[in-house]
Parts: structure tokens; sequence; C-alpha cells
């Protein structure tokens, strides 16, 4: 195993760079930073700020949700213990892709999990679960309905409206034959596979329900808790906070004042919020809710309310009203007895844009942990790379400059002509002196002149890499396939790639692996070697 620096792709927004190097400047953007120290703190704040009668909530929900597990009894323990107030909850959310989506799904999970047990050996007098709060209630289902291994695309096919989780999985049977035709049936790896996606989807009624299925069966030995928070019992402890979104819009006002400030340090930010930040429900769809100046409309439908009758119909049907992605942060932070939210780079920068609306709602800010960015590589391109004499950092460089800095590495020829240019420069400013002192009219041509002879050098250095690329296009053609496969479609491999493309070479052993090898403290990107 390696550790790169972890933006070696410049990959994550400027201001979540800058919160993981711990700039000063949007140090009143966050409560406290992502150090196991900085817990301790927090499980003072969370402890004084909780409301405990939503353990009992929990325990009741959480023991009906896993009544239908079989070998739960590491869930049942785990429940049983946010009755009590000295347990405390680290989480992460994400969409329900089909079959986990992308292997960064995996990482954040276990990310989770295992701060959990960090968090065990540092405050012993405490107990930690790790929670998956399913976003059922999204409705991007262009973003969720596919998986792919480095040469298939399974797709799920369907029209689709409303919330995903209640999306039927019964239309996946075309997906599931794709599978089987493509993993076949010769390992056992491949049996479990294809085992893992019919016994998740095609045995259980729609999306939530199979991911919850699936998710358990992947990290249900850990301990984690996976945590469908669509029901009224949970929009009830919500009802003021759907108010006052509707009344108040405090959401939108105290982000805009955020994104003013950010912008004010050069940040972008990743979220702009709407008016309103609640959609509502209504016969298999969600809907935003628009204040037009005479009521309160439901975009798409011909359904208005006034505010009283709005307001009305929060008290009566709050299961109706579904919060955004910024609204969904204090939701879930005001359910959970909550110390950290484990997040990719842009989640953490929209986090970023909330802590004033936090304060507002008298909220706890939980510490944001940017999830870990792993690279699986087999031992044979280790061996490719050191054939060719590369080394696993080169690669993420894009290919044209991959294979310049390559070129450049192995060839014996020198085509690098700065020290021509070097002269060519002090020469045309000796002529820039001479030109003053006799007639400075000739200063613009001589520019013009300087500037067109460094062009003739610089496409002379282009030609002559060029040359030297055809003479050693073997070489380079193995270099491309070697980073095509580690980063597919030129992106990380970890937002590309499912699991599935390396369980059927390694089953569980595979799990095992990244799960040993991923440290949620370690800063730094990873590189798994199997």
């Amino acid at each position: 195993m390696n550790h790169l620096d972890l933006n070696i792709t410049n990959h994550l927004p400027k201001i979540t760079k800058s919160y993981c190097d711990k700039v000063i400047n949007i140090r009143s953007f966050y409560n406290r930073d992502s150090s196991i120290e900085s817990f301790k703190e927090q499980i003072i704040e969370k402890k004084n700020n909780y409301n405990d009668d939503f353990r009992t909530i929990l325990n009741e929900f959480l023991t009906k949700q896993y009544s239908l597990i079989k070998n739960k009894s590491v869930q049942i323990k785990q429940i049983n213990y946010l009755k009590d107030k000295n347990t405390f909850t680290v989480t992460t959310g994400h969409q329900l892709n089909l079959f986990t989506g992308p292997l960064y799904f995996l990482y954040k999970i276990i990310d989770t999990i295992k701060i959990c047990n960090e968090l065990k050996k540092k405050f012993p007098n405490n107990k930690f679960i790790p929670i998956y709060w399913m976003a059922s209630e999204d409705h991007d289902f262009e973003e969720i309905n596919f998986f792919k291994t480095l040469h298939k695309k399974f797709q799920w096919n369907i029209n689709s409206s409303g919330k995903v989780g209640e999306l039927k999985t019964n239309s996946l049977e075309k997906v599931l034959k794709e599978i089987k035709l493509f993993f076949g049936n010769k390992s056992l790896n491949s049996k479990k596979i294809i085992d893992l996606f019919e016994n998740s989807y095609l045995k259980h009624k729609n999306l939530s329900k199979a991911t919850f299925q699936l998710v358990n069966e992947l990290f249900g030995c850990h301990g984690l808790l996976i945590l469908n928070t669509d029901s009224k019992r949970f929009k009830e402890i919500f009802i003021d906070d759907f108010i006052d979104e509707i009344k108040h819009q405090t959401c939108y006002n105290e982000v805009i004042k955020s994104n003013e400030k950010l912008r004010e340090l050069e940040y972008k930010p990743q979220v702009n919020p709407r008016k309103i930040n609640i959609f509502y429900c209504h016969k298999n769809s969600r809907d935003r809710i628009i204040n037009n100046g005479k009521g309160f409309k439901i975009d798409n439908k011909s359904l208005i309310f006034s505010e009283d009758e709005i307001v009305e119909e929060v008290k009566k049907f709050p299961e109706k009203f579904s919060p955004n992605v910024l609204i969904r942060t204090i939701f879930q932070e005001k359910i959970l007895p909550n110390l950290a939210y484990v997040g990719g780079g842009s989640e953490i920068a929209y986090w970023l844009q909330l802590k004033n609306y936090f304060k507002k709602r008298k909220i706890t800010f939980p510490i944001l942990k940017i999830r870990t960015s792993v690279l699986i590589v087999k031992t044979k391109k280790i061996k490719n790379c050191k054939k060719l004499g590369i080394s696993l950092s080169d690669l993420f460089q894009d290919y044209d400059q991959l294979s310049n800095y390559y070129i450049k590495k192995i060839s014996k020829n020198s085509f690098d002509l700065s020290k021509m240019k070097n002269i060519l420069n002090h020469n045309f400013d000796e002529l820039f002196e001479i030109s003053k002192k006799i007639d400075k009219s000739f200063l613009g041509a001589l520019k013009a002149q300087q500037k067109k002879q460094i062009k003739g050098l610089e496409n002379l250095e282009k030609r002559l890499i060029k040359a030297e690329k055809i003479s050693k296009k073997d070489k380079l053609i193995s270099l491309k396939k070697i980073q095509d496969e580690l980063f597919p479609n030129k992106n990380l491999q970890e937002r590309e790639i499912n699991f599935s493309e390396f369980f059927v070479d390694y089953g569980e052993e595979f799990l095992d692996l990244i799960y040993d090898n991923i440290d949620p403290f370690n800063k730094k990107f990873t590189i798994i070697i199997i």
C-alpha cells in the first residue's frame, strides 16, 4: 500500500482543499476540524444539545426495520445501545445506486465504520454506531440507474418519477440476465455476484428495501446500521423545521449570507439555495414548493395552498414533505445523536455553506470528514509500470502530459530547447537596448520578431517529441493501456468502476482488503495493490 497527495488530480473543490489544509480564512465555516482529538469536545456539545427522547424513536423504528433481517444479532445490540445517552453516531449518506454504483460508495461506508472503531479506542466510556443514511427520497434516477465494470455498463431503463426509493424492482429481471451472461456461472465468485444481485433486487419489492438488503449483506457484520427516514414517524420530529422553511426561508437567508462571504474569499459556493428547500410528495411525484406571491404552488401541479393551508398540511401529513440536499443535513443532525458526517469533496463543500443555518436552528454542526480516496492496482500492473520505468503517481497526469513526460524521460535525445530560448531572449534584450538609443519605433517590430522566433523553437520542440513518439509507439501503446485501465473514461477509478470488477476475481477477500487498508484519519490518497 502506498499513499499520495490527497488532491493529486486537483479533483477537490477549492474550499474542501482549504478545509483539509486548515486554511485559517475558512475557520468560521465549520465547528471543529476532523482530527480524532476534536471529538472530545464534539461529544460534550452533542450530548448537551440533543433531545434524548429521539433515542426511543430511533430504537423502535430500527427494531421494526430490522425485524425481517436474518442474522441480525450485531444490529440488535447496536440498536439497543442507541437508547444509552453515552452512545453517539457517525453518519454517511448516499444515493441508492444500482448494485452500489461506483467504488467510492463502499469507501464512504468503510470510513464511517472505522471512525467508530477508532473512537471506541479513544473514548472507551462511550459507544459509537456507524450509520448509512439512505437517500430514499432522491428523485435523480439517471444518476443511480447503472453500474459499470471496465468492459460493460449495466443499466436499468424504466420511466421514473417521484422518490427513487419507491421504484418497483421487478423490472430488473433484464439487468439480472445481462449480469448472468457477462459474469457467467463458472466460478464461485461469479455465482456470488449473481446471487447477491438477485437476492437483493428481485426478492425485494422496491429500491429502498433492495438497497437495505444489499448494504446489510456487505457491511452488516461490522455493525453498520442502515436508516431509511422516509417515514411519518421521523417527519413528525421535523414539523417545526418544515414550517420554518415555508414561513421564514431560514435556509435560504442564512446560506445566501454564507455564499456572499465565500465569494469575498474567492471561493465558489457548491450549491445555491432555493427560496423554499423542500418538496411536496403527491401521487408518486416529488415537486418543488414555490411561493408565487399569491400562495404556495406545487410545481408541475395545479395544487396551490395559502400559507395557513400549507402549514396545516405539514401538521397533518408531514410525510408528504421531503427535504432537499440542504435541508436534509438539518433533518439528519436533529434526529441522530451524530458527531460527524463522512462525505466526498463536493459534499464537504456544501456542508461548509451551512454552519450559520445550523446555528439559527440551534442544532450542533457535525465534524466533517472527507472520505478516503483509493486506487486499486493489480500486481501485474505494478510490474508493467516497472518495466516501462514509470511510477503510479506519474499516471495521474492527463495522457498528453504523461506521454510527453515519458518520451523525455526515456529518450537519449534532448528535447529541451530552454537554453536556446534563453540565448535568443538575451540577444533580443541587447537589440532592445540598441533600438532605444537609435530609434524606439523599432521596438514593436523587434518584439514581434522575438515572439515569432520563440514560437518557432517551441514548434520545433513539439515536432521533435512527435517524431520520437512515433519511434516509441509500442511503449506508448502499453503506457496508454495501463492508464486507461486505472483511469477509465479519464476519470478516477473510484468514480467509474463497480466492486464486482474485483469481486469476480477475489471474492470476499477483496472487501476485506479494502476494509483493512482504509485509514480514515490518514489524509492521503490510498493505493491498494492486489
